[in-house]
């Protein structure tokens, strides 16, 4: 009881100290981190994550954090615009292609082995959304945005969505060829060789910081880590070299250097915070755009494991989109806290706006709610949130197109026309006794299913998501549903090896 009284006591003073100043606000989102990629939660003996522990002991960890998609620019354009992708339609990262597409669309074809017709999403952040930059600029705070956009070229850009700076204003979907220098940024150099993207990052937004002096800020400093291309110094990579335990399934020690440089920009943001003396009134947030990337190769090795969860990026299992978080919010969060309330990248949007007391646009739907009481260790008032990624990219664990719902400690993914004659199929899970989603109750229980799949179909109808459609040129002979889950490249090989031992113990000809 003491210790609740005392820490009470030091947020009251927190609290008046900073009295009549406007907090500022540092945003930093993480490229592909994991959920078990940090020391936070327990489940890695390999990556070393010291400055995101010394944040959190600042603030709260949150355990039960979602990513807006299993992919980046989606979740990206959530945190702006307080939506989720079903209703502003970004819903796959290809807002680096020539193509600008501003509304969502059915694709026109499918091929004949897949039962839907995915959906094609929007390519770019359009501006007329009443960006969190945007808002937060016409309230006088000094605006800057540092490392990945991911949400289009000019005239799409951090420019025109309400930020001041951009650096290094680049629209690609990860550094430009390498982490360490020479890179290939149009209008971006290194200050020296080998010098490395998100320590010249770090020290951009420092040197911003100290630009403004006493002005209120809003920062974004979205890292570029821990997204390909896989590259690092040579010197973390020697030591993560020497740790490597064969047996553990984290064991990439190029993958374990990205999260070092990752941890120690961290570092230099809380230095330059605490050297400026402004600790006091300064909001950070640090979150992940997706779950971690286990499928792409490094020297022989997949990047890392989501381990307990199934699955990882690209997918909606738990690994696709349960994320790493942590919350310093001056005179509202605890230090050293944790908290179990489900909250999704979007709630950011209405939570910092009502925080910075900057009024709600009116006329703009948010599916974010203010999660503040969550902040101060109170449970939220919410049923449910909801991921849509009507997309099927051929990793591990994929699906095809889908919809989830989490409700409490229940899980249903909805896979769109994937049943008999046209019907949805489902995937039901209790997250509290199956973390890994290995156990799907959806026939056991059916009538749970019912109930949450008309909470996913009230959704769709509420804010007319453009969802996928029976294909009408599928053709059963053509369907492998043991292709499900299963990359494309291991799955390719299976066929051949398939067809060669149907071959072989087919009878000669003429025979």
């Amino acid at each position: 009881m003491m210790r609740k009284w005392i820490g009470i006591v030091c947020l009251w003073l927190t609290a008046t100290l900073a009295q009549g100043q406007p907090m500022n606000v540092i945003f930093i989102l993480a490229d592909d981190l994991g959920w078990a990629d940090t020391t936070l939660y327990g489940h890695t003996r390999f990556y070393e994550t010291p400055n995101l522990e010394r944040l959190a002991q600042r603030g709260m960890v949150f355990t039960r954090a979602y990513a807006n998609s299993p992919l980046c620019s989606p979740t990206r354009a959530s945190i702006l615009t307080g939506q989720i992708p079903a209703r502003h339609g970004s819903t796959a990262p290809q807002h680096h292609t020539n193509n600008a597409r501003l509304r969502a669309t059915v694709a026109p074809a499918a091929p004949p082995g897949q039962k839907a017709l995915q959906t094609m999403s929007v390519t770019r952040l359009d501006t007329h959304w009443p960006t969190l930059g945007k808002l937060i600029k016409a309230k006088g705070y000094q605006t800057a945005h540092f490392g990945k956009w991911h949400l289009g070229p000019e005239p799409y850009s951090p420019l025109q969505h309400g930020f001041d700076v951009d650096a290094p204003h680049h629209p690609g979907p990860g550094p430009a060829g390498s982490y360490v220098a020479p890179w290939k940024f149009k209008a971006f150099k290194e200050n020296h060789p080998k010098e490395h993207i998100e320590d010249r990052m770090a020290a951009e937004a420092v040197e911003w910081m100290r630009s403004v002096k006493d002005k209120p800020f809003y920062m974004n400093y979205w890292q570029f880590s821990v997204h390909a291309p896989f590259d690092a110094k040579a010197d973390l990579i020697e030591r993560y070299q020497k740790k490597v335990d064969p047996a553990n399934p984290q064991r990439c020690p190029t993958y374990a250097a990205m999260v070092h440089s990752l941890d120690d920009a961290i570092g230099t943001l809380l230095d330059a915070v605490d050297e400026a003396g402004i600790a006091d009134r300064t909001a950070i947030v640090f979150l992940s755009d997706n779950g971690g990337n286990m499928y792409s190769a490094v020297a022989g090795e997949v990047p890392t494991s989501n381990a307990p969860l199934r699955g990882g990026k690209a997918t909606m299992y738990e690994g696709g989109i349960r994320v790493p978080c942590v919350v310093v919010w001056p005179g509202v969060t605890r230090p050293g806290t944790r908290s179990d309330e489900v909250i999704q990248a979007s709630d950011f949007y209405p939570t910092i706006l009502n925080q910075l007391q900057i009024a709600l646009p009116s006329h703009h739907a948010l599916d974010g709610i203010d999660i503040t009481p969550a902040f101060r260790g109170d449970a939220l008032n919410r049923d449910c949130i909801f991921t849509f990624f009507p997309h099927s990219p051929p990793v591990p664990d994929w699906l095809p197109p889908s919809m989830s719902v989490h409700c409490g400690d229940w899980k249903l993914i909805r896979l769109f026309h994937q049943g008999d004659k046209g019907a949805h199929d489902y995937r039901l899970y209790n997250l509290k006794e199956d973390l890994g989603e290995r156990n799907n109750l959806a026939k056991a229980l059916p009538q749970k299913v019912t109930a949450m799949d008309r909470l996913i179909e009230d959704y769709i109808q509420q804010a007319g998501t453009v969802v996928p459609r029976p294909n009408l040129r599928f053709d059963p002979k053509q369907y492998q549903p043991e292709s499900i889950g299963v990359p494309a490249a291991q799955h390719a090989q299976a066929a051949k090896q398939n067809a060669a031992a149907a071959k072989q113990a087919a009878p000669p000809s003429g025979k």
